[in-house]
């Protein structure tokens, strides 16, 4: 046996080496691919920014998301009201001291009802090129200044502030008191306006064989002249707004047919009367709803005296704001007859000069109206000195008014025609949606008296008076000789002694 000092080195094999020598290959060729690909990258974002920088300088400008800060106030929406196209938010924020919120007529968007300090953030997605409207949905707050428009233009700075002016500041340079004075005046001179259409007209009956009283009716859309020169789209029975009165005696049988002329389908509510279920006018419920271009009768017996009104119930958020109201009576008003109130005797015999229904809106198309007419547009009322009148109030509106009769106080007797037992004065009576307060009053001094809802900003604005005004106007009584007291003679000397 041979012992060898230095064993041999081992030999590799030939495979192994091969081996090594592929993965080094492959390795190289990753590397490169990782190279080339950044290198795509880095060209292709420079091309991107290039494209980007020539777009500024002359083409169309890149989509810029945009948060625009709005503010809602009695009775104005303020902030930034312009925007590049693209993604647009609002940030809107309440600061005004009653609720508002904000809407976009064009997409529906709209925020939560806001108190006072509140905000909310309103996403819009993108938004196209246009003009875009913008509004508060309280009953009255658009129609009192609460509109505004959004404008999407490429030209448009991101965020860009509304160069609005500020009317009520008056340390602003734009202040003009001289100018506010003269709108409100010449506004106010305007009074009364002559407007097509008028509303309230009592509605004739046909008499049937055996007695019943039968009325015809239409419910349409109609062109309204609110006040002079603002037409709108009124839904309306038999072309007025408010409808026509119906009024019937205690125990009469009373048939209303009335066709549907409108493109949705409808009913008849008879608010505050009553009538046997299945007249109720509450379809699905009660009946079918009658589809345009049908008719339907309603027949019941005017059971007992009432002071209600009439309008529609299906669809009630469209037709009914837009104009489908009206007043209906059975029997006549329960006159406080005898009564002392507060020391001012009714007599046995009472009987007033004058009748009139006083519907009040707040919404829709007919905006802030009494009898379907906004100020310059809504009719005075003319009395001789120590008529008495007899006014009802109906609100078909979304919020309550504050009815305010300068000088005169109203007595109320009846509220949703019920009689009082206890009837009282009142200078301003608050009527709620769907109430109906029945006053009386007397015209005891000559003059113009301004008779109001009393939420100020519905009878005046920026633009001057509108809305929820009219004025009653008291014409002196015929003096006689015995009215008429002697006055001593003037000599010259005493006159120009002044």
């Amino acid at each position: 046996m041979t012992i060898l000092e230095d064993p041999p080195t081992p030999t590799v094999p030939d495979g192994r080496a091969q081996n090594d020598s592929g993965g080094a290959l492959a390795f190289i060729a990753m590397a490169g691919l990782l190279i080339a690909l950044v290198a795509t990258v880095v060209v292709i974002g420079l091309i991107g920014l290039l494209r980007d920088e020539s777009d500024g300088a002359g083409g169309v400008a890149a989509s810029v998301p945009s948060t625009l800060g709005l503010t809602l106030s009695e009775f104005s929406i303020d902030g930034q009201l312009s925007a590049v196209p693209g993604d647009v938010s609002l940030l809107v924020t309440n600061t005004g001291s009653q609720q508002h919120n904000l809407v976009v007529r064009e997409t529906g968007a709209e925020t939560p009802m806001l108190d006072t300090g509140e905000n909310a953030t309103l996403a819009l997605g993108a938004l196209e090129a246009g003009s875009y409207e913008l509004f508060c949905s309280v009953a009255g707050h658009a129609e009192s200044g609460m509109i505004a428009p959004l404008e999407i233009s490429a030209s448009a700075t991101a965020g860009g502030e509304a160069a609005a002016l500020d009317s009520h500041d008056h340390n602003s340079p734009d202040f003009d008191a001289d100018k506010m004075d003269q709108i409100m005046i010449d506004s106010m001179a305007a009074f009364p306006a002559t407007t097509e259409g008028k509303g309230n007209q009592i509605l004739e009956p046909e008499i049937l064989a055996d007695g019943t009283k039968k009325f015809t009716l239409e419910a349409s859309i109609i062109d309204w002249e609110v006040s002079p020169g603002q037409i709108v789209e009124a839904w309306a029975y038999n072309g007025q707004v408010p409808g026509p009165q119906i009024i019937v005696d205690v125990g009469d049988n009373v048939q209303v047919e009335l066709t549907n002329n409108t493109p949705m389908g409808t009913d008849i509510h008879w608010h505050g009367i009553q009538t046997p279920n299945d007249m109720d006018g509450v379809s699905p419920f009660t009946q079918d709803p009658i589809r345009a271009g049908e008719t339907f009768t309603y027949e019941f017996v005017a059971q007992n005296q009432a002071i209600g009104m009439y309008h529609a119930h299906l669809h009630s958020q469209i037709s009914v704001v837009n104009g489908m109201f009206a007043a209906f009576r059975i029997g006549e008003r329960p006159y406080p007859r005898g009564m002392t109130i507060s020391g001012v005797a009714i007599p046995d015999d009472f009987e007033p000069d004058v009748e009139l229904p006083m519907v009040l809106n707040d919404a829709g198309t007919i905006g802030l109206t009494l009898n379907g007419k906004s100020f310059p547009g809504t009719e005075p009322l003319v009395l001789d000195e120590g008529d008495w009148v007899a006014a009802d109030y109906y609100n078909e509106g979304l919020t309550a008014h504050p009815m305010h009769q300068h000088q005169f106080p109203q007595l109320v007797y009846a509220k949703d025609g019920i009689p009082l037992d206890y009837p009282y004065w009142a200078d301003t009576i608050n009527v709620a949606p769907g109430e109906r307060y029945s006053v009386l009053f007397q015209a005891v001094d000559p003059g113009v008296w301004v008779w109001h809802c009393h939420i100020l900003t519905h009878v005046e604005r920026d633009t001057g008076m509108f809305g929820m005004v009219t004025a009653v106007i008291v014409n002196a009584a015929a003096t006689t000789d015995d009215d008429v007291e002697e006055e001593p003679a003037t000599t010259e000397d005493a006159s120009a002694e002044g």
